[in-house]
Parts: C-alpha cells; sequence; structure tokens
C-alpha cells in the first residue's frame, strides 16, 4: 500500500487526500494550522453565534458541474448572491459596473442600448492595452476608472497600476442591465455549515489521518511514498532564488448591536481611505437570523516573515522566478506541488478542486508528476 504526506490541510490538500485515500493509498496530512480548510477556515463566534470566514470572505462560485457536484456531495449549500457595494467619495455605487451603476454616477436614465454608446464614447483611444490602466482607461473611461479601480488597485496590490497585466481587469465585467450579482457563475452558494465542516466531511475517510498543529519540512517526506506540497513553492526551497512576490491581508474586528453595514461586503475604492473593504459576517448567512453582529475591516500588505500569502503578485520579475523554481521542482524527486501557493497562481475554489482532482488522476499514471496538468502545460510553451 503506498503512503503519501501531504503538507497542508486546504482545500487541495484534502481533496487529493481523499482522491488518493479513495485509491486505496494510507494518506498523513499534515497542517501547522490547529484547524483545516486554510484560508477558507469558517468558525463560530461564540459571542454572536455569527458564522465568521476567519480569513476573508470566501463564495463559492462555478459553471462547472463537476466542482458543484463535488462540494454538495460531502455538504449541503445554500443560495448566496454576492451583491457588493463600492463606497467613493461620490456616493455608493453596485459593483461591478453596470447600468444603474453608469445611471446613478452620471445622473442618467440610459437604457442598456444608450449606455453601452455612451461608455464607448468615454472610453481613451488604445489600440491594444499593455497593462491594468490602460485596460480600465480603455474600457470604462478615466472617470468610472478612477473612481472604481485606480485606488482600490493601489491599496491592493501596493504597486501602480500600469505594473498590472491588462488581463487582470479584463475579468471584470461591465454589465449594461440592472444585474448586481458580483459573479457571472451558474452554480453559487455558501455550505450550510460553514467551509470547515465541508473540508472535515472531505477528510473523513479512513485512509486519511489529519495531524494539526504540525508544520512539514521538505525532509520530512522520507518515509513516505511522496510528499505533496500546498505551500509556497519558494518556501520549499528555502528562498534559495529568491522570494516570490506575494500580498497579504489582515483584519480589525468591531461588534455592534443589529445591522452595521446592510450588506455584506463593502469596497473602499477612494485612496484617502487607508483600507480596501470591509466585511459583515452575519449577511453571508442570510438564512440565520443574529442580533449582534461582527464587522472586520481588512487591509492589505506585501507579505513579510511570519505573514499568511494571499495573493500572488506576478510581475514579470515574479514570474521569471517562479520559472526558475518551476525548473529546480522538475528536478526534485518525490515531491509535487499543488494548489495556488504550490503553482505560483491566483485561483478560485472551483478551479482549485478542479485542478486537483485532474491532478490525482494524472498522478496515478505518472507518479513522477511535478505539478497539476494545466501548470505543466504553461511550463511547457
Amino acid at each position: 500500500m503506498a503512503r503519501y504526506l501531504i503538507a497542508g490541510a486546504g482545500l487541495a490538500g484534502a481533496v487529493l487526500a481523499r482522491e488518493l485515500a479513495e485509491g486505496g493509498a494510507e494518506v498523513v496530512v499534515r497542517d501547522e494550522r490547529p484547524h483545516v480548510a486554510g484560508n477558507c477556515h469558517t468558525e463560530r463566534d461564540a459571542e454572536t453565534g455569527v458564522m465568521v470566514h476567519r480569513y476573508g470572505p470566501h463564495i463559492f462560485n462555478t459553471n462547472s458541474d463537476e466542482a458543484w457536484q463535488y462540494v454538495n456531495r460531502f455538504t449541503p449549500f445554500r443560495p448566496f448572491i454576492n451583491r457588493v457595494k463600492a463606497v467613493t467619495h461620490k456616493g455608493v455605487f453596485s459593483l461591478p459596473v453596470n447600468l444603474h451603476t453608469i445611471n446613478q454616477f452620471f445622473g442618467e436614465a440610459f437604457s442598456p442600448a444608450e449606455a453601452r454608446t455612451f461608455v464607448e464614447g468615454l472610453g481613451d483611444d488604445i489600440a491594444e492595452p499593455a497593462n491594468f490602466e490602460e485596460q480600465g482607461r480603455k474600457l470604462l473611461g478615466s472617470a468610472l476608472y478612477e473612481t472604481f479601480f485606480d485606488g482600490y488597485t493601489r491599496k491592493q496590490w501596493g504597486c501602480e497600476p500600469s505594473e498590472l497585466p491588462a488581463s487582470v481587469l479584463k475579468r471584470l465585467p461591465v454589465r449594461f442591465n440592472y444585474d448586481d450579482n458580483y459573479y457571472n457563475a451558474r452554480y453559487q452558494g455558501i455550505p450550510e455549515a460553514g467551509y470547515t465542516a465541508m473540508v472535515e466531511a472531505i477528510l473523513d475517510h479512513p485512509g486519511i489521518k489529519v495531524e494539526l498543529g504540525q508544520a512539514v519540512a521538505p525532509g520530512d517526506g522520507a518515509g513516505f511514498d511522496h510528499l505533496f506540497w500546498s505551500g509556497p513553492l519558494d518556501q520549499y526551497f528555502g528562498c534559495q532564488l529568491g522570494k516570490l512576490g506575494y500580498r497579504t491581508v489582515y483584519w480589525t474586528e468591531q461588534r455592534f448591536d443589529g445591522d452595521a453595514l446592510g450588506n455584506a461586503v463593502l469596497n473602499y475604492p477612494d485612496m484617502s481611505v487607508p483600507f480596501t473593504r470591509k466585511h459583515e459576517h452575519k449577511h453571508f448567512t442570510p438564512w440565520e437570523q443574529h442580533h449582534k453582529t461582527i464587522v472586520f475591516t481588512e487591509f492589505s500588505k506585501a507579505t513579510e516573515d511570519g505573514d499568511i500569502p494571499y495573493y500572488p503578485v506576478s510581475r514579470p520579475a515574479d514570474k521569471a522566478l517562479f520559472g526558475q523554481y518551476a525548473a529546480l521542482a522538475k528536478q526534485t524527486a518525490g515531491v509535487s506541488f499543488i494548489g495556488r501557493l504550490g503553482s505560483y497562481r491566483y485561483l478560485n475554489m472551483d478551479l482549485v478542486i478542479l485542478e486537483t482532482l485532474a491532478f490525482a488522476r494524472a498522478f496515478k499514471a505518472d507518479p513522477g508528476l511535478t505539478f497539476p496538468p494545466a501548470v505543466e502545460e504553461m511550463l511547457a510553451q
């Protein structure tokens, strides 16, 4: 019987452990934190009874039948639509930018066709946007771009918007109807009992042993047939080639009676405000009723020693450094790298699941596989 060690009990580690265990392997999953589920960990607050997304809000959204069926196999999901509001110096608006946002911002009553023509006329004359800022000014014009995206991007990423690729903004829709659903996905929801309960159910298999409060070092793979590493790729190698760039987030916490924000998420794009957004956690479970409430105010900064890395910065120098680490990884026997940190990419939860499932299938055929197939294909280009 094969015996495997997985570093990290987040979503990637849990899904991989389940697939390997169902294939007959003995799997040990270790995590340095005292809980499973990684950054999507949720816990019930003792004072208020509110289900708190401890490391920031997570709304599961996907167009994949496979991903949706997978998570619902382990926990019932409740519908949840994320309706984000932006608090700006000009007022409070709906995001993503939609017909209501446009009409409210410009004091108009455009029809969908009129709004489309109007916004197209606002855009800067840029043939092929080379970066985030140019994409924003071409797509929206300067007034909308500067109000909703410029300051927020500077605070979130800690760099000039012109340093980020245009593709980041291409993912954000502009809608010429009154749809204020933040996501454009067929399936959207939150697990009724929270994400931690979902991950615990995924890990609930006789072939899986979970060991919490224990960090994994690269040498711990000795004695196992293979090590799967879901932590930062550079940290596995002791950052010997340099540190990959990450942003991290942190929060201040406030408690109130009643309803504090009136919404689950408020964005604050203005540079005059030091934080990026606020979350009121009880609004993520609208099927529950709570008299008290908890609000997190979110700040973004560069990752330092001891911080939890959240978002790969992926500027050109970081991408080049990742390529060097990937080459080093492919020369290292007995270890594979999974998840968003192991592959140095921003991945939604559904893609983490789908890529991990694809990796598990591929690994059974090729135990020397270093990365999930999508990463292997990217590296081969």
